[in-house]
């Protein structure tokens, strides 16, 4: 399918430096999702976003594209359970998959009972890594089915509070950017799109981002798309997660607004640590220390999933602050309940597929 004259017009708009509306970005997304457009003229689009950055409106134009193609996987309808993805951008320095751990800790946790949430479910999208040590990777390491169906991953958010949407199967229109996207080698506007276009239609979130400009963006983008709830996070020392290895900025988005603030873990009482000390080198090594959290080992890493829990928490509102939301979280690894949670994920992912 030829690209018609509106994608030649954006191209050279963008080429020249100018930007795109919100609707005009949409209709050149749709246009790449549908086919509509070759490899250059994909290239040449990631290029120019990537070279001066996305706008709000172009990343919203782009995501409303994006979800008008997913596969989605259809939610409990129940009340008092409030719906959460814990998604990131990738491309950040590796550690070990934090986002990943903190989305079946989160399921496992009791909500505070002041905050009227019965249950917080997590839809964990995510996708493969260049590093081969994505979610996808450790999960199935640790015996989750990660192709299994939309009407699976439904039974396991019922069954054990969460599920795996990998990306590859909900985004099947994505299939028209996998070569330039290999090609090109770097992070483009994709990467911020997951977390943008959760397959469950998730309205809370929390979203680790691999650079800092990219905080306010997203967070503006959010507001843009109607998020009801959600943190956008970027540590001082780069990662995109919250952490104990330095203070991470944070940007809070909630009724249209977003707040600021940059959280210092020390004011939780939690040990600092560095990079190297919640970093794996291989998706056995992730799998195996996932694992020793889930058992109860203390140290920075189970640290870091603790807070990063607690910011999923947070966003979901089952938490009044950081400090209850550690807390939960401890509390969660400590009677076992996280690692069931595993349990239960692997075994109900196999069973309906």
């Amino acid at each position: 399918m030829p690209a018609g004259p509106d994608i030649h017009a954006a191209l050279a708009r963008l080429r020249d430096g100018g930007s795109l509306a919100r609707g005009e970005t949409n209709r050149v997304f749709e246009s790449l999702l549908s086919g509509g457009m070759d490899d250059a003229q994909i290239g040449a689009l990631l290029m120019a976003f990537a070279q001066r950055g996305p706008a709000i409106p172009e990343l919203a134009g782009a995501a409303d594209a994006m979800r008008a193609h997913v596969t989605p996987v259809a939610i409990p309808d129940s009340p008092g359970v409030r719906v959460i993805d814990t998604c990131g951008t990738g491309g950040a320095p590796k550690t070990f998959n934090v986002s990943t751990a903190a989305a079946i800790v989160t399921a496992a946790c009791e909500p505070d009972p002041s905050s009227g949430v019965s249950r917080v479910v997590v839809a964990k999208h995510g996708n493969r890594s260049r590093t081969g040590r994505g979610s996808a990777e450790v999960l199935q390491s640790l015996g989750v089915n990660v192709d299994a169906s939309p009407e699976t991953q439904r039974a396991c958010l019922r069954t054990a509070g969460v599920c795996f949407c990998f990306a590859i199967h909900h985004h099947p229109a994505m299939r028209f950017a996998a070569g330039p996207r290999r090609s090109l080698g770097f992070p483009t506007i994709f990467n911020l799109l997951g977390p943008l276009t959760n397959p469950a239609g998730a309205p809370r979130q929390l979203i680790g981002v691999y650079a800092e400009p990219l905080v306010d963006l997203v967070a503006g983008t959010l507001v843009e798309l109607g998020a009801e709830r959600a943190m956008v996070v970027h540590s001082e020392d780069g990662l995109d997660e919250l952490t104990v290895t330095a203070p991470t900025r944070v940007a809070h988005v909630e009724r249209g607004t977003v707040r600021t603030e940059t959280l210092d873990p020390t004011a939780l009482g939690l040990t600092p640590a560095t990079i190297e000390q919640v970093r794996v080198d291989s998706v056995e090594g992730s799998a195996e220390l996932l694992q020793r959290i889930l058992a109860g080992e203390p140290g920075p890493a189970s640290d870091m999933v603790a807070l990063s829990t607690a910011g999923a928490m947070l966003v979901a509102g089952a938490a009044p602050s950081w400090a209850s939301g550690v807390e939960l979280a401890r509390h969660a690894i400590r009677s076992g309940a996280a690692r069931k949670t595993l349990e239960r994920l692997a075994a109900a992912s196999h069973a309906g597929d």
